[in-house]
């Protein structure tokens, strides 16, 4: 068996087709997540645009020290040959938030939680409180210290976690609890109970909800609404 020979113009093509296709998808699935847990359609669009270009953005909070030195490697070129040359940095690391990886996921969460007291439904509210006990408890055991990385879990652990506890608490509601336990059970579970682990590994910068260094806590959330 041999794999098809793709010309750079056939692979162009292949990108412009699927691209398109790709963004409907995840619009509309993000969309109907949203319209699961009661947000106006006009908000959700707005929301959708927030996340996507908030995932560029990271807000330092602090600086801590590092028990291990931060490695950066620049390449050069000599003589059309690579070479990798590490050079050793100052022992910090930027704690960071990632806009719409992690504020505006918590954000949605404070919304729905005042929704739900509004409406009075304090056991949805109790049903949530649980089901983010046991997502917090599974993020905390399967998230690894990654040297020169982060805190690292594997994607899909947080939200398939948070929509079985979501079924199983509240099989007649269960979109409102897979969200908020995704969420909120994935940034303390994985993120905030591991900061001290931050300063073992020698990493630049460990952004919360932020892709590379900590999981995304929004796909997180819209992941475990759409498996329920």
């Amino acid at each position: 068996m041999f794999p098809p020979i793709l010309t750079p113009f056939m692979m162009l093509a292949l990108i412009l087709f699927l691209l398109p296709l790709f963004l409907v998808a995840f619009i509309g699935g993000v969309t109907l997540v949203f319209h699961k847990l009661g947000i106006p359609f006009f908000l959700a669009y707005i929301l959708l645009w927030l996340s996507l270009i908030g995932s560029f953005i990271n807000i330092p909070i602090k600086k801590i020290e590092s028990y291990t030195p931060i490695e950066r490697f620049e390449k050069i070129s000599f003589f059309n040959l690579i070479y990798s040359i590490s050079h050793i940095r100052e022992q910090k690391t930027t704690i960071a938030v990632n806009v719409g990886g992690a504020l505006i996921p918590v954000l949605i969460v404070f919304y729905e939680i005042i929704r739900l007291l509004v409406a009075k439904m304090y056991l949805l509210l109790l049903q949530s409180f649980l089901a983010t006990i046991i997502v917090l408890v599974i993020c905390y055991f399967f998230s690894k210290p990654i040297r020169g990385l982060g805190i690292g879990i594997p994607v899909f652990i947080p939200p398939i976690s948070a929509a079985i506890s979501a079924w199983a608490l509240s099989p007649q509601n269960p979109a409102v609890v897979a969200y908020i336990s995704g969420v909120l059970g994935t940034l303390i579970g994985a993120d905030l109970l591991k900061l001290n682990r931050i300063k073992e590994l020698g990493a630049p910068i460990a952004s919360i909800g932020g892709a590379g260094t900590f999981d995304g806590i929004f796909i997180t959330g819209i992941l475990a609404v759409l498996l329920v």
